[in-house]
């Protein structure tokens, strides 16, 4: 079956540029060769530590910000200038909901008229669009007598974050994805907007991208997740497979570090050492060798490749052996 939406090389690397002719003195490889697929009605987890590249990914998707190289394909037709999807194609089958709920919102305009800016712009009336804002703010389990004419300074983050969901899918996307959508919530909060975004997937029949730092959030609402360290995906499967046996070293240090009350996952002693490297200068071969225990001499030499296993699994790392385990240096 065709994905709906699928990544092929995606890479963006962004120049600091300084000095007296402001020349390009280094290079943040922000994201380098992103490969993954998203079947439609699935939700694909995207996971990892701060500045690994997730909400660049994000970004790359929604062409917010240029490819350097890389393809997207949305129900198998490539989008870009010249190519079958057009940019504003694609933000009519494609919508994202971002951290911050309040700098997301116009402060100028009342909350129906920031869910029906989309459809007005996409030429609907605005008669029809103001009625579908009021239709979403009843989706999304707010009043429209009480909540149209507010602006976003009234509302309490729970709110604005629903008022974000629902001007996510004025447009009538088929993919929504949400960059730490929940993560400055609280956490009852958190829970109401979680059980929200699960209803209304099934209501409206969407897919999702869902990036978050939360592992446990992440395992609740997602079919399959997606590992990134330092620009790269390291480990891509199903979620329960994943997190019952992580095979790459990475992705077991993030599910050692996972809060917990279970008295037999404590421990006193970090899962990971030392910070990530400076993705100005990378580590050569595999990026995660200088932080991993299991590291060899070909873990510096040659990038290990993102492989598929007989699991469903994909994972990057030259150590695995059978799919079971990894040999010590």
């Amino acid at each position: 079956m065709r994905p709906l939406l699928a990544v092929d090389g995606l890479t963006k690397h962004f120049p600091l540029r300084g000095g007296p002719l402001n020349r390009t003195k280094a290079v943040v490889q922000a994201v380098d060769d992103v490969s993954f697929e998203v079947g439609a009605g699935e939700t694909l987890g995207i996971v990892g530590e701060s500045g690994c590249g997730k909400s660049t990914t994000a970004r790359l998707l929604m062409h917010l910000v240029p490819l350097d190289h890389g393809t997207i394909a949305f129900d198998g037709k490539a989008v870009g200038a010249g190519a079958g999807l057009s940019r504003r194609d694609l933000h009519r089958q494609m919508q994202m909901v971002f951290q911050d709920s309040y700098a997301s919102l116009n402060p100028r305009l009342p909350v129906a008229m920031s869910i029906a800016f989309g459809p007005l712009v996409h030429g609907l009336a605005k008669s029809a669009s103001l009625a579908r804002a009021r239709d979403l703010l009843q989706a999304v389990g707010l009043d429209p007598m009480l909540f149209a004419n507010r602006y976003p300074h009234e509302l309490s983050g729970g709110q604005r974050q629903r008022i974000n969901v629902a001007r996510a899918l004025a447009l009538e996307p088929r993919l929504v994805i949400l960059d730490e959508a929940v993560s400055a919530l609280d956490k009852s909060i958190e829970a109401q907007v979680l059980n929200l975004l699960i209803d209304i997937k099934e209501q409206f029949d969407l897919t999702y991208i869902f990036i978050s730092h939360d592992l446990n959030v992440v395992r609740f609402i997602s079919d399959r997740v997606l590992v990134m360290y330092l620009g790269k995906v390291v480990e891509l499967g199903p979620v329960d497979r994943i997190y019952r046996e992580p095979r790459h070293p990475y992705t077991k240090a993030l599910l050692s570090a996972m809060p917990s009350m279970d008295p037999r996952r404590r421990t006193m002693d970090a899962p990971l050492s030392g910070d990530p490297p400076n993705p100005i200068n990378p580590p050569s071969g595999c990026r995660f060798r200088t932080r991993c225990p299991f590291a060899e001499a070909v873990c510096a030499d040659v990038p290990p490749t993102l492989t598929m296993g007989h699991d469903g699994r994909a994972v990057a790392c030259h150590m695995l052996v059978s799919g079971s385990g990894h040999r010590r240096a």
